[in-house]
This record gives structure tokens, C-alpha cells and sequence, in this order.
């Protein structure tokens, strides 16, 4: 099959097959229509269906509608045509769910970036993909976001606009401003091309530089029709999901699958164990997912008081190391549900999909899922691209109809793929029981604290600087609360003295999100390098890994 680079309608450059779409248009796999078909339809059986759950307020599906028709109304007011960048820096609001469908309504691109990032982050993602347009909080958390994106302006001079959501100030234009436009007609809104870029996500790389991972309309109806239809998904589910809007796996549950499932959907903005379970009650939420945290946490909350998540039947947990004892005990404490663990990454989001029912239980547990056609994976060497024997460890490598479309800058996409257009996860594993995977670690040198991706290099970049640093390495170290953490292995400089809270200072005011800072610091005096005079951050890790299972015991 030949892969060729094409630009589409916004310039992004984009990876192309005609042989690969031929195929998955024939097997129905990917389909003429986008979410905004999928909604006009739902829409229409039955308008007053709730459609999102956001605390005490609501929405209905013909409410969304016609706001993103409002908002599809102000885009065009403002200039912006197909192919421009939205970004939205929101945490799971209603609002974040109503612009990525206006969005997807006009032909545009949304760039969802978290709510946790500051200058460094925003600044270089909004000039990095030519944003057009930002819709921030007023303030969440108490942090001022609209003040941050003002103070950034200077530094992006293709934002035309910036909306405030949740509040009012003289210097930007408000969410009800964006929606006293008149709806804008369904006859009058663009024909969209399903194959064109309709996201540009950015995630975390070795090389320390965010990487725009760009997904089309097709990417995001394949997987979630599939998620759908092999977990059993149907109107009478109600999710809830606590995982960002701005990660693939909130985008999905957020935005796409209560439209495509009928279903409603309950969105929290800040994660509570306590909050969660009274949601999960309230709503009688059928279906929940995320990070390992979550899932510990849940489990802590509502062991002692199991009527109240009675109506679970699926919990997938994944973006983080996961524990076979964790799964299980989860599925000992609640026998209702179905819990399991799932694989995948914002460029081949849910790559496995975990198990299907109760008789795959162990596989639940004990693997990270189950890889279904069409989607495929094989595994080579990881020194090079040999197969190697089923239960033996391997790269994995994966294609299929959700794959994304390349990075947003085509050099980015340099060794991504094989020659057969298989993308280059960068994960190690074992393949058992027929198609199940196992991970048993990472070639990407990738901290996954929560599942938020950081990049170990991104944070020594800008350690080199601080004054009291000679050298400094970090890696991924085990934590029984968030997965992972940061392990900064330092070298002083001179005879300074370094500790947590002076990096911790240093970092802030470089102005990198606080989730990024190390959480341990071993101060040393040379580190373990190959003759070349790399650092080895293998002997690193496994140093890191002896020290958290010390604490632990």
C-alpha cells in the first residue's frame, strides 16, 4: 500500500492512503457523515432527551443543538473558515461539549488543551497550530486564565479572538456574547469532508516539544461505533466520565458517545472520590473509565457503601500502569460490574478494548485487552523490525481505521511508521491468549502521572538553567497514588545545595504546570552514562523503582 503526504483544507499536512480508505469505506468502517449528522438525527427522535449532566445543570439535546448552531453562527461572523483552529482551554463543562460540536458543525479544527497547562504550554500550542479563536474559563481553580491568554497575545498573532466562559471582563468577548447570534440555519451549514482534520490534540514526546497529533471526523466515529457495539452500549446508559474533555478518552465519552449511543452523559470538572460515587447514585451512571487513580480511589470511597454503585456495569481503566491486584479487587468488591484494563494512546486511541463479559474476567485483570479487527497490532524486536514469537516482548506497533492522521508537523512523523503505515508506539509488550496484549514497559521515555503524559526532557530543559544545577535526569518512579511520578536524579553545582522546593520555585516560575514538577529528588554526585556519555536512564529507573518499593515496605 503507498502512504502519500497531502495538505489539507487548513495546510496541515496529512498522511493518505487510497487503497487503506478504499477499504475501510467498503467494510463500512469509516462512513459519509460526521457527529454533526449523527446529532441533527438524535435531535430530531427526540429533543427534549437529556443529553449532558454537569452538577445541577442540564442540558438537552435540542438545547445543545441550537447552541452550536449559535456558535456555528458567531464563527462565521468572525471570519473564521474551514480548516481554522478553535482551541478551548476548559475543564468538563457543558460548554466544552456544545463548542467541539459547533466546531465540527462549521468544518473547523478543535484543539482542546488542559486546563492544568499555563504559559509555557498555552503559549506554545496556541502559536503551534495558528489558533484563530480561545474560549478560557474566567477563572478556575482560582487561577486566572484570562489574564494568562492576555498576557500571551503578543506572542500569537493569528488569535483573532478570545471568549470568556463563566464570566465577564471588558477585554474579551463572553459565552452569551458567542451565543446572541441567531442560530444558524441547517441548509446553510458546510458540507464537510469526513477525512478532513477535525482535532488537533497535543500529547507529550521524548523530544520534549508537544507534538500536534491531528484526528479526522472518520478517526473518532470508527472507534467510538466500536466501543459501542462491543461493550453492549445502548440509549438506556448513562456515563459518567471524570477523565479531561481535553484527553482523547474525555473527548470521546464527553462529546462523541452520547450523541452516537443516545445515551447521557455526567461530567465532572474536579475530580472528587466522594463527589463521584454521589454522582454514580444519583444518576445511576452505568458505564465509568479512567486513570488508575480514579479507580483507587472509587474503591476506597464505596467499598463500605456498595448500594450506592450498584448500577455500574463497566469500569475500564487505563493511560497508567495498572495493577492485576487492583482490577481484581475492584471486581471482587462490586461482582455487578466489569472491570478491566484497556490500552492505547491519543494517536491510536483504545488500540486494545479491553474484554467483552464476565467469562474474560481474568484477562481483565491479568492483560491490558484485547486487540479486535480491523484494528491490528504486531510486535518486532525493539532493536529493529523483526517479528518476534507470541509471548515473547516486542515494540508495538498498530494500524486501523481510528489511526490518526499524522503530526501536525510532518517531520514529527520521521520514524512514527513502518513501511506499511503500522504506527510506532514506542510500548513493549507480549502478546497472549490469541490477540490480548500485555505491556510490560516503554521505549518513549514518558512519565504517565495520572494519565497526563510528561515529558521527563520538556522539565530538564528548563533545569539546566537553574543556577544550583550542573546536570539533572528524570525518570518515571513508581506511586501507589498517581501511577507514576517524577524522579529528578540532580548533580549540584559547586558545593550548592538543592532540594524539592527551590526546583519546585524555579520550575513555577518558568511558568510549567505544577503537575510536571519532581515529586522525589536524589541528589548524587556523577550519573550512569554509555561511552557516548548518555545518561542511562534504564539503571535510573530501576534505581527509582528500588527506592519506591523501600518506601512502600
Amino acid at each position: 500500500m503507498t502512504w502519500r503526504l497531502e495538505r489539507d483544507v487548513g495546510g496541515f499536512p496529512v498522511r493518505r492512503s487510497a487503497e487503506v480508505a478504499a477499504r475501510y469505506r467498503a467494510a463500512g468502517h469509516w462512513r459519509d457523515e460526521t457527529l454533526a449528522d449523527v446529532a441533527r438525527v438524535r435531535t430530531r427522535e427526540d429533543p427534549a432527551r437529556t443529553l449532558l449532566i454537569e452538577g445541577e445543570r442540564r442540558i438537552t439535546r435540542a438545547e445543545a443543538w441550537e447552541q452550536a448552531r449559535r456558535l456555528a453562527a458567531f464563527f462565521r461572523a468572525r471570519g473564521l473558515a474551514a480548516g481554522d483552529v478553535v482551541s478551548f482551554q476548559l475543564p468538563n463543562w457543558i460548554e466544552s461539549t456544545v463548542i467541539s460540536l459547533a466546531v465540527r458543525l462549521s468544518g473547523l479544527i478543535i484543539n482542546p488543551i488542559p486546563p492544568i497547562y499555563r504559559e509555557a504550554e498555552l503559549g506554545y500550542i496556541a502559536a503551534d497550530c495558528g489558533a484563530k479563536l480561545i474560549f478560557v474559563p474566567d477563572s478556575f481553580r482560582g487561577f486566572d486564565h484570562l489574564a494568562m491568554i492576555e498576557k500571551l497575545r503578543p506572542r500569537l498573532p493569528a488569535l483573532k479572538d478570545v471568549v470568556v466562559v463563566r464570566g465577564e471582563r471588558p477585554s474579551a468577548s463572553t459565552w452569551e456574547d458567542a451565543l446572541a447570534f441567531a442560530p444558524i440555519s441547517e441548509a446553510a451549514l458546510p458540507q464537510v469532508d469526513p477525512s478532513a482534520v477535525m482535532m488537533a490534540m497535543y500529547t507529550s514526546g521524548t523530544t520534549g516539544r508537544a507534538k500536534g497529533v491531528l484526528h479526522s471526523h472518520h478517526s473518532f466515529d470508527f472507534k467510538v461505533r466500536q466501543m459501542a457495539e462491543v461493550w453492549g452500549l445502548s440509549s438506556d446508559d448513562v456515563f459518567f466520565m471524570p477523565s479531561p474533555v481535553t484527553h482523547i478518552t474525555g473527548a470521546f465519552w464527553c462529546v462523541d458517545m452520547p450523541w452516537v449511543c443516545g445515551a447521557s452523559s455526567v461530567l465532572m470538572d474536579v475530580w472528587s472520590a466522594e463527589e463521584s460515587v454521589r454522582c454514580i447514585e444519583a444518576n445511576g451512571c452505568t458505564l465509568s473509565g479512567g486513570a488508575t487513580p480514579f479507580l483507587q480511589q472509587l474503591l476506597e470511597v464505596a467499598r463500605d457503601r456498595p448500594e450506592a454503585v450498584r448500577t455500574l456495569r463497566i469500569f475500564f481503566c487505563g493511560g497508567t500502569t495498572v495493577s492485576p491486584e487492583l482490577v481484581e479487587r475492584a471486581a471482587a468488591t462490586f461482582p455487578n460490574a466489569l472491570f478491566f484494563r484497556a490500552y492505547g494512546c491519543t494517536e491510536m486511541p483504545c488500540t486494545t478494548m479491553g474484554i467483552r463479559g464476565p467469562a474474560e474476567a481474568r484477562l481483565g485483570a491479568e492483560t491490558d485487552g484485547e486487540v479486535l479487527p480491523p484494528t491490528e497490532a504486531k510486535l518486532v524486536a525493539p532493536d529493529g523490525d523483526g517479528p518476534v514469537a507470541d509471548g515473547e516482548e516486542g515494540e508495538i506497533l498498530a494500524r486501523g481505521p481510528e489511526q490518526f492522521l499524522g503530526y501536525l508537523h510532518a517531520e514529527d512523523d520521521g520514524d512514527a511508521f513502518d513501511a506499511e503505515g503500522f504506527f510506532r508506539t514506542g510500548d513493549l509488550g507480549r502478546r497472549v491468549q490469541g490477540d490480548y496484549l500485555v505491556i510490560t514497559g516503554r521505549k518513549k521515555d514518558i512519565i504517565i502521572r495520572s494519565g497526563e503524559n510528561i515529558s521527563p526532557k520538556e522539565v530538564e530543559d528548563v533545569l539546566f538553567g537553574h543556577p544550583d544545577i550542573a546536570d539533572v535526569a528524570i525518570v518515571a518512579m513508581p506511586s501507589p497514588t498517581t501511577g507514576e511520578k517524577g524522579c529528578a536524579f540532580v548533580i549540584p553545582r559547586g558545593d550548592a545545595a538543592v532540594d524539592l522546593p527551590s526546583i519546585r520555585r524555579f520550575l513555577d516560575a518558568a511558568g510549567l504546570a505544577r503537575q510536571k514538577f519532581p515529586e522525589h529528588l536524589v541528589v548524587v554526585a556523577d550519573l550512569p552514562r554509555v561511552p557516548s556519555g548518555k545518561v542511562r536512564k534504564d539503571v535510573l529507573r530501576e534505581e527509582a523503582r528500588r527506592m519506591a518499593q523501600g518506601e512502600q515496605n
